[in-house]
């Protein structure tokens, strides 16, 4: 991996560490882009190696912010045991077998934009009812993923546009 993504990615970490502990928007919001982070990994990574970055990650932003530790790690596992299926279902099997990055440049938007739905969707579809843990409604929880999704595969688009490897950048 080039030295530019492994500074972008532990930047990027310490940016969700920051949203996560010191933007609290409402009890509505989650602004989350580590499902993001781990889909715009490297495809030629295994899917432990994956699993593992994973949890490292998500270990890090919950022990910086102010949320239960293993939280977010609860929630990142599946995103990145599913990770191959979701590539395979956006993309298609030929991106697997190519070898090849996701990036918006390639792969086109709307792609990109399915792929990082699908992911944060399962992030929240679990991150909400655990954190929620049986002491909110239905309509409570519902309503927070739902914004939680909107607002964070927005932000994602652009994290992944900054993750994305550039055509430039092929040839250095």
């Amino acid at each position: 991996m080039k030295t530019r993504y492994i500074v972008t990615y532990i930047i990027l970490m310490a940016l969700q560490v920051i949203f996560g502990g010191l933007l609290n928007l409402s009890q509505y919001v989650v602004v989350c882009f580590l499902p993001v982070m781990i889909m715009s990994l490297p495809i030629t990574y295994s899917t432990p190696k994956v699993l593992l970055i994973a949890f490292v990650t998500s270990l890090v932003v919950d022990f910086f912010t102010n949320g239960v530790l293993g939280l977010s790690t609860i929630a990142l596992l599946p995103v990145a045991l599913t990770r191959n299926f979701t590539i395979q279902l956006v993309f298609g099997s030929e991106l697997l077998s190519r070898k090849e990055d996701i990036s918006i440049h390639k792969q086109g938007a709307g792609k990109v934009l399915l792929s990082i739905l699908l992911s944060t969707s399962l992030y929240f579809l679990v991150f909400v009812p655990v954190d929620c843990a049986g002491t909110r409604p239905l309509s409570f929880v519902t309503l927070r993923i739902l914004i939680s999704v909107a607002i964070s595969t927005a932000v994602s688009y652009y994290v992944a546009g900054v993750l994305s490897p550039r055509e430039a950048d092929r040839w250095n």
